[in-house]
């Protein structure tokens, strides 16, 4: 047996069985292993950023890592975007980057990089396996690492020689008796601001605001939130960029706070005290002339009752039973929207009731749709329960890949892909892995064509009214996108719609039917 089929021995026997690939030579025995072992799916992305994206997508939905298979320092390079999403989302991905031998190395051939410089800003954990005999270790290490709470990005860096030498006899067991990876446990049952928390919620519970990120958005830790809310009235928010909430009918609202620096301002001006359930002091996404950078009132009291490290459901339900709230029905429950007939233009807050009426219970709906989709947060609500993940590091292009990732998580349930024209530019290769995977995604693509976002924001930072160079710059234009061709041409059948007629019937045909639809959005 040699070193890449002892590795993946060694993440199947932990539980690790996807791999999202794009290999090169240098991975060429690692592939063969994946050839001959069973276990293992292997899902092709036609760029890295796909790939890493999907692992993304995936982590968010099964709750546990998947491989990537990457092409030396040039290959994970292209896929560091996605990784920066991924590990502002704390999820958890394995990276096999496939190097040079040590003697390749020596010569300075094209393809050689500086993997570990590479890989460091995007991961939590980066390693080279230096002989044969230290692979199974080394990539049990790398699934432990990955599959910690929170997640963390691990890259393991395999040498060409180590892929293919043979693993003493003495070493082929190792990946047998290593210890499987597990989560880590959960923080101090009782928070250091524990009894100011307390005090906050029975004494000022009007200018007290519960803000819940990370895993506190899943449905256990919202219905805590609610009973909580209901025993002292404090309010209940969600950071606006979150890697899964789970909301709709049936389950506690909790709306996120504005992306816009002024919104999120007034949203929080009340608040005295913050207390922090899995999130981060809010922030704004970028710095504005005149305008603050931290989103919350002058003077506001932070109060952590759980990190990403801890398990908030423990941490709120430890409130609950000091608070005596256990008892009570949750406030802010979401009643299920009755279905409506809707006609007329093509809006944002009209797509928005949209989605809302047709959404399937159960839709998994990743969203990036910068210009159009400010809004659906509070439009979509009250929809079927669902999950709703985001791109938590901003950086565009991770809709279309992440859809892939959690469809193939989540085969029973239909996703629904959010995306803006010009974001679905820097993935568009996603489509292809649908179709070849036979996915059942529903992409809807909204057609400005335009960077609708950055014309905002040229205003909003003071730069001042765009000329012919900068609206160019900021444009889709000459020649025009046609996605339902670029989708058709990729094995995904397509419509385009141009009223909310039209998008109803095409959004309830692509959830009746297998497989992967895109629908085109022409404003």
């Amino acid at each position: 047996m040699n070193g890449a089929e002892t590795l993946v021995h060694t993440l199947l026997d932990h539980q690790l069985d996807v791999c999202f690939t794009n290999p090169g030579t240098s991975e060429m025995h690692f592939v063969a292993a994946l050839d001959k072992i069973d276990g293992m799916r292997c899902v092709l992305g036609l760029h890295e950023t796909v790939v890493t994206g999907a692992a993304d997508g995936y982590y968010r939905i099964a709750e546990r890592p998947a491989a990537t298979l990457l092409h030396l320092g040039p290959g994970l390079a292209n896929g560091l975007a996605n990784l920066h999403n991924a590990k502002k989302a704390r999820s958890g991905i394995v990276n096999i980057v496939g190097d040079h031998t040590a003697s390749h190395l020596a010569l300075d051939a094209p393809l050689t990089s500086d993997i570990h410089g590479i890989a460091a800003p995007m991961s939590d954990w980066v390693h080279t396996t230096a002989c044969v005999q230290d692979i199974a270790s080394d990539g049990a290490e790398a699934v432990r690492r990955a599959g910690a709470r929170p997640g963390a990005i691990a890259t393991l860096a395999l040498p060409a020689d180590v892929a293919w030498s043979e693993v003493p006899e003495a070493h082929r067991q190792a990946h047998a008796t290593d210890s499987p990876a597990s989560a880590d446990s959960a923080g101090d049952a009782e928070p250091r601001d524990w009894q100011a928390i307390i005090k906050a919620l029975r004494d000022e519970p009007q200018s007290t605001l519960l803000l819940l990120g990370d895993r506190a958005l899943r449905e256990s830790g919202t219905l805590l939130a609610g009973k909580i809310a209901a025993a002292t009235g404090c309010a209940i928010h969600a950071e606006f960029y979150t890697a899964r909430m789970e909301r709709g009918a049936g389950r506690v609202r909790v709306p996120r706070l504005p992306y816009a620096v002024d919104l999120g301002v007034a949203a929080l001006a009340s608040f005295r005290r913050i207390i922090l359930v899995g999130a981060r002091p809010p922030v704004a996404f970028f710095a504005y002339p005149d305008k603050p950078g931290r989103l919350s009132a002058p003077g506001c009291e932070f109060l952590t009752l759980s990190t990403p490290q801890d398990c908030p459901e423990q941490a709120l339900s430890g409130l609950c039973d000091a608070l005596n709230a256990h008892h009570l029905p949750p406030a802010h429950i979401s009643e299920l929207q009755q279905t409506q007939s809707l006609s007329g233009p093509l809006t944002p807050e009209g797509i928005g009731k949209v989605l809302a009426a047709t959404l399937p219970a159960q839709t998994i709906v990743v969203e990036e749709a910068m210009t159009t989709g400010r809004g659906f947060d509070a439009l979509t609500a009250e929809a079927a329960p669902h999950d709703w993940l985001t791109s938590c590091g901003g950086s565009i292009g991770f809709a279309l890949p992440a859809a892939v990732g959690a469809a193939i998580a989540a085969p029973e349930r239909r996703v629904l892909a959010l995306e803006g024209d010009g974001s679905g530019m820097y993935t568009l290769q996603s489509l292809w892995t649908m179709a070849r995977e036979s996915l059942n995604i529903t992409t809807v693509i909204f057609v400005n064509r335009a960077y609708g976002i950055l014309r905002g924001e040229l205003a909003a930072v003071g730069a001042g009214k765009p000329g012919k160079r900068a609206t160019d710059m900021l444009s889709l234009d000459r020649p025009n996108l046609d996605w339902s061709g670029l989708a058709q041409s990729m094995g995904v059948s397509a419509v385009k719609v141009g009223n909310l007629e039209s998008l109803t019937q095409a959004l309830l045909r692509s959830y009746s039917s297998p497989g992967p639809s895109l629908i085109e959005v022409i404003f």
